[in-house]
């Protein structure tokens, strides 16, 4: 089991408590790591230095030049010649390097915020729960994020910098355990603690449906495979709710024992990853489950020794899994699903919260929580520590990337 303690917020008082308040964070002049110099090409204006270099045009005060997000500031280190300055002329021409991006190494303390890297932005969020086992952020297609505090779900438009309240829940039936967007960006599940789960159109910002009778308990992670919705509880029940029918409960997968936390369907959605508290991971496949088939489950895997809630398929290799255990496990596992066979175990040293991938590069994104609180982009398949960035005081339970571009964004 991997439940952490709550965290009562104290260290919120004296601070503004409005939800999702815009924040720009300062940048860090660090002088750590400078025996690592990573060239950020796309802060460069080369013709710019070229039109100085040739005309040596004096530039106005007040002109106002381009701003650089993220552009490394430490000075060039010294060049060494390593040919005599007779020899320096190139036969070949050289070829254009790849820029490569400057990874921040660490951020500002960031206790009950969310970070937004691209923009260097945190919005508050002084109410969100420090449970490993709720699913309380995504970001849907539309560019607009959801995040449940306590009783209230939020949407802040990325696009806009704006913030509204979707709904807040009555006491009896909240809070808010899960939210999940489908793929339209425009409709929203929300799961509660009283076991129901609501269907929200976005736009219109009205409720559509409620979902009943799927579970026993709170439901703490979703996941949507075109119409319908895969909803997961500390029942250990995961349910196939079909959306468009009144009776929308159309297949229930029975196998983890106690609460599942982490729900995954492939690229193709032919298959489903589920993970739980019984430190299980269960592969299921859709055939299957809409047939008569005596088993539902493909492939039950067991070596994690601890809460798995993080699962990601792999984007460039289908059939390949990777799985994150809680504090009593610590590591980063792949599998072949057709196999069922693990094909690597990384030790990261922290509880793994969530797991996300670069669909650019082969690269995989790590949030951790004890002890580090620590977020580390891996090499893949290597698995070497490409940055390790610190300065979260609280675990980092939930990542996501905006689904409008490709990538980290």
């Amino acid at each position: 089991m991997d439940a952490g303690p709550l965290n009562p917020f104290s260290k919120l008082r004296g601070r503004s408590r409005c939800p999702l308040q815009e924040q720009i964070l300062q940048r860090i002049n660090s002088k750590e790591n400078l025996d690592r110099f990573i060239p950020n090409r796309s802060a460069m204006d080369y013709d710019y230095a070229h039109y100085m270099l040739t005309e040596g045009r004096k530039i106005k005060e007040n002109q106002t030049l381009r701003t650089r997000i993220l552009a490394f500031k430490n000075k060039l280190p010294t060049p060494v010649e390593l040919f005599p300055s007779d020899h320096t002329t190139s036969v070949h021409p050289a070829k254009p390097l790849k820029p490569r991006r400057h990874i921040p190494q660490t951020l500002m303390h960031c206790d009950h915020h969310l970070v937004l890297q691209s923009s260097e932005r945190t919005l508050d969020a002084p109410d969100l729960m420090d449970d490993f086992y709720l699913n309380l952020l995504d970001w849907g297609s539309s560019n607009v994020l959801a995040i449940a505090l306590g009783n209230t779900v939020y949407l802040w438009d990325a696009s806009y910098s704006s913030t509204s309240e979707l709904v807040t829940i009555d006491d009896d039936n909240g809070p808010v355990t899960s939210v999940s967007w489908a793929s339209d960006g425009r409709h929203i599940a929300i799961g509660l603690n009283n076991s129901e789960v609501q269907l929200w159109d976005s736009a219109s910002n009205r409720q559509l449906r409620t979902l009943r009778g799927c579970h026993r308990s709170r439901v703490g992670s979703m996941a949507w495979n075109s119409h319908i919705l895969t909803t997961g509880g500390m029942d250990g029940m995961i349910v196939n709710n079909d959306v468009r029918i009144r009776s929308h409960v159309v297949k229930t997968y029975r196998g983890h024992w106690q609460e599942v936390c982490g729900l995954k369907w492939s690229a193709s959605g032919q298959q489903l990853a589920s993970g739980g508290n019984d430190n299980l991971v269960h592969i299921w496949d859709m055939s299957k489950a809409s047939s008569n088939s005596p088993t539902q489950r493909i492939h039950r895997l067991e070596d994690h020794t601890s809460a798995v809630k993080a699962l990601a398929w792999v984007p460039f290799q289908s059939n390949l899994l990777a799985s994150g255990g809680g504090g009593g496990d610590r590591t980063i596992k792949f599998w072949n699903t057709h196999r069922g066979a693990c094909l690597n175990s990384v030790d990261t040293g922290s509880q793994v919260c969530a797991l996300l991938w670069n669909k650019n590069e082969r690269e995989l994104l790590s949030s951790h929580g004890f002890t580090q609180n620590q977020l580390i982009l891996w090499k893949y398949p290597s698995m070497v520590k490409m940055a390790e960035i610190m300065g979260h005081t609280s675990r980092v339970l939930h990542i996501k990337a905006r689904m409008v571009h490709s990538g980290f964004s």
